[in-house]
């Protein structure tokens, strides 16, 4: 679903242009000093670390688990805090380590892995722990970043580059030289996508074994156009996502401008929701209700961070072999955009096996991609390894 609520943001922002007034709804900050910025975070490197911490994991039986904050970049090019959860298979020395980017499709901080985990609020845990049955270590970045910013994607590319690297400065983990792999689905699988995109130009030094990514959303004004104001079964997840982009972006979409005394009341009460609350609160609502006008998708401003958040407008290319799967017909996530952004890939020269999967129900694809996605991680790893 975070597919659709990416982008449909612009049923708030198609008409704004820089204006001062509202100011974001940010999330309400964790009194946990784990998650708080040191002064200086802007005179560290994008990767390195800020604190480390050993942790209880709970339910996830045979595993020994890390938290580990350190600097990253938002869309902006500033210094901001991120946080990765590292679960580690107790026993196994040294292993490949996959950064799987969850859904998360909220809003607030606790909705975030490092805190959903555990909560029981985080949507894949059973296919996120697949790696650990595997032997794998598993890293699970914040990567909406300290302000949950839902659907800024190049930022979400960006702090899962950064919690890798940070991932293997740690060296009691012992992952500094293990192969490493990107990972994950609709949301997931778009910070992934980004990462995988992004890694020649901003980590160059991170040796990647392989990307998988499912469920993409990849263009996010394609998205938006499809919407309108009509009502939709995921609105609250739109909704949170203008949220979102107006946290990453305030100057450039003031979207709360654009919001009634209603809107303004569900934004205020829905920013530290996560995905189930937002979907429920979401239903019966729509654009038109929240909104002051009907006039959409006029701002050249908005739809160009839209832009900006779409591989089908980048022209940053992987260089990591990546396996990418699409529903055929997914109603969220249109197939053409990642077919399209698939072709230009491999023009490029990069290494990328497309799957079409004969489904529409979003959800339903994860499910059917995933094994095959894996295999196609095993066999890179055995590669890597010289099996």
């Amino acid at each position: 679903m975070k597919a659709l609520a990416t982008a449909v943001c612009a049923a708030f922002v198609g008409v704004c242009a820089p204006t001062a007034g509202a100011d974001p709804a940010y999330p309400t900050p964790d009194r946990d000093p784990f998650y708080a910025a040191p002064a200086n975070i802007g005179d560290l490197h994008p990767g390195d670390v800020v604190q480390t911490r050993k942790i209880d994991t709970g339910l996830y039986a045979g595993t020994d688990g890390w938290q580990i904050s350190f600097r990253s970049t938002n869309s902006g090019n500033k210094p901001i805090m991120g946080i990765t959860t590292v679960l580690m298979p107790r026993g196994v020395k040294n292993p490949p380590l996959i950064s799987y980017q969850s859904l998360i499709n909220s809003l607030g901080i606790r909705c975030q892995p490092s805190q959903a985990l555990f909560n029981g609020e985080l949507q894949d845990g059973p296919t996120a722990m697949v790696p650990i049955a595997r032997g794998w270590a598993i890293s699970l970045p914040d990567y909406l970043g300290p302000d949950v910013a839902y659907g800024a994607a190049k930022m979400s590319g960006m702090v899962t580059l950064d919690s890798v690297r940070a991932v293997k400065h740690v060296a009691e983990l012992g992952l500094s030289d293990v192969p490493t792999v990107l990972a994950g689905y609709s949301g997931g699988g778009m910070a992934t996508a980004w990462a995988a995109a992004e890694q020649p130009r901003y980590a160059p030094e991170l040796k990647l074994t392989a990307a998988v990514a499912g469920g993409i959303p990849a263009d996010l004004e394609q998205m938006a156009r499809a919407l309108g104001f009509s009502a939709h079964p995921g609105f609250g997840l739109a909704f949170a996502a203008a949220m979102g982009l107006e946290r990453e972006y305030p100057d450039r979409l003031p979207i709360s401008d654009q919001l009634n005394g209603a809107g303004l009341s569900f934004r205020d009460a829905e920013r530290d929701s996560c995905r189930r609350k937002l979907l429920i609160d979401g239903l019966g609502h729509n654009a038109d209700e929240f909104a002051k006008t009907k006039k959409l998708m006029d701002s050249p401003e908005a739809f160009a961070v839209l832009h900006e958040n779409s591989l089908r407008y980048s022209d940053e290319v992987p260089t990591v072999p990546m396996y990418v799967w699409q529903g055929k017909d997914d109603f969220l996530t249109p197939f053409d955009a990642v077919s399209d952004v698939v072709d230009r890939y491999r023009k490029a020269g990069a290494q990328v096996q497309f799957t079409p999967v004969d489904v529409s129900e979003h959800l339903t694809a994860a499910v059917i991609g995933f094994p095959d996605a894996w295999n196609f991680v095993e066999d890179k790893l055995r590669a890597a390894a010289g099996r």
